[in-house]
């Protein structure tokens, strides 16, 4: 376990592009990319209303969400930031995470209810939104939709944090979503939607994830202070902690580096807003691994 960069805030989402490991950093509002090494870091975008997920449209631009004003914002050629999709109409709750698949079709989750406030957990949907920006609900009855990863056979499969789950779904041509099933389930819903309750039942709070070329999801376990490989059915095969090595708490992973086998972490003490607004105790991490990153994100 190595440290790649420190001194931010609260690090997510991050995605492996053009040989750079691209993150954000919540509380700045500052979208990142380094290199391999964490050398050559440069601010990719600002996003005042705190970013979140990252994608790519097919012709390179970059997409962002915007988290408060519940938006997805697009890079233009010249760095300028434009509305994608408004999705104020589909969630009164910040987005969070999003998969943008090759086509240009972005998955979205949020939060659903005031995480950050403890208030009861509600179930929320998933939205796609095409290229052209239009948008739809394609799921409901998701406890937070966080994390996602896209097999090469189509297959989206959705971390549900305070769900004890992850659900998977076939991707049709035409964007719709069926076939839904548990890809992953570390045990039961919560008892109680009282979020101080339900939180002590969880087994793994699947955050941000991605998949390796065996079939398995290496899921950030956002309470749990840890990553875990996870084959199809719900059988941890590793784990691995930060350690003495940063933050305790891992709440996002990717795959990446030159041959794919570079694990980075974005690992921070907790995800409260209040303690990590105002802190800088942020850090990105990598290990290696034996297995290489394959699908999306």
């Amino acid at each position: 376990m190595r440290t790649v960069l420190d001194g931010f805030a609260y690090l997510e989402c991050p995605r492996w592009r053009d040989d750079r490991i691209w993150f954000v950093d919540f509380y700045t509002y500052r979208v990142f990319s380094a290199r391999e090494d964490g050398s050559d870091l440069r601010v990719e975008a600002e996003v005042p209303q705190q970013p979140s997920g990252l994608g790519w449209l097919p012709d390179g631009r970059l997409l962002v969400v915007s988290m408060r004003d519940r938006s997805i914002l697009r890079r233009e050629a010249d760095g300028t930031l434009v509305t994608h999709a408004d999705l104020t109409s589909f969630t009164e709750h910040p987005l969070n995470d999003m998969l943008v698949d090759e086509s240009g079709r972005a998955w979205v989750g949020n939060f659903g209810f005031d995480i950050m406030r403890g208030a009861d957990i509600e179930p929320t949907v998933l939205i796609r939104v095409d290229p052209d920006g239009t948008a739809a609900v394609v799921a409901d009855d998701l406890w937070f939709p966080n994390g996602m990863a896209l097999t090469g056979g189509g297959v989206l499969v959705v971390g549900e944090t305070v769900g004890n789950r992850m659900t998977a779904f076939d991707v049709a041509p035409d964007g719709s979503l069926t076939g839904r099933r548990e890809w992953a389930r570390f045990g039961p819903l919560p008892s109680s939607r009282v979020f101080a309750q339900a939180l002590p039942q969880a087994v793994l709070t699947p955050d941000g994830c991605c998949l390796d070329t065996e079939g398995a999801i290496w899921v950030a376990d956002a309470v749990g202070g840890r990553v875990a490989r996870v084959r199809e059915g719900g059988e941890i095969l590793e784990e691995i902690s930060p350690g003495e090595s940063g933050p305790a708490n891992v709440f996002a992973c990717m795959l990446g580096g030159s041959d794919g086998r570079t694990l980075y972490l974005c690992a921070a003490p907790d995800f409260s807003e209040d303690l990590r607004r105002d802190a800088r105790e942020g850090a990105l991490l990598a290990v290696r691994v034996d297995v290489p990153r394959a699908g999306l994100p």
